[in-house]
């Protein structure tokens, strides 16, 4: 019985360190996208839009931002952050596009993550990560691909038919 309690003690102590650190961090601002998740085809603008709440007791200045994404050649555009405001007061929320992500002609297909940061702190000079939103991206192939490629099965499809016919 003894050999049993020296693994569950240690394996309980690191769960509890994993926990204890996991809920130590808060972040001052919540930045909620109203859709983390969005698809286009190359060429399209996918816009997202947030709604960033001060959780704090303390006004919170806004002063940059950081957003990145994995996997280029999407380009990331945060020129719409520039329209919230420079502070948030206790409480107090602000709504609106929060950043851009444009899908070059051409991009490759597939599921692109990354996250936005919003800098600042409790003073305008402050750089803090204040609040951090994750997001995906999916790239789908355009309509004309789609065209192509089942016009390409059905005559495949077609050839092996006769094939068998004979």
């Amino acid at each position: 019985m003894k050999s049993l309690k020296t693994p569950l003690l240690a394996a309980l102590t690191i769960a509890g360190l994993l926990f204890a650190g996991a809920a130590a961090k808060a972040d001052d601002l919540t930045i909620d996208l109203t859709s983390a998740t969005q698809s286009g085809v190359g060429g399209d603008v996918l816009s997202f839009n947030a709604t960033v709440t001060n959780n704090t007791a303390t006004t919170i200045y806004l002063n940059g931002d950081n957003g990145s994404y994995v996997n280029a050649p999407l380009t990331f555009d945060d020129s719409p952050y520039g329209n919230y405001p420079l502070t948030l007061d206790p409480g107090d929320t602000a709504s609106g596009i929060l950043f851009n992500i444009d899908l070059p002609a051409g991009a490759p297909f597939g599921v692109y993550n990354g996250y936005f940061d919003i800098t600042g702190g409790t003073d305008g000079n402050a750089q803090n990560i204040e609040g951090e939103a994750v997001f995906d991206v999916i790239v789908t192939p355009e309509p004309n691909t789609l065209l192509l490629l089942a016009t390409g099965m059905a005559t495949l499809a077609g050839a092996v038919r006769r094939r068998v016919a004979r």
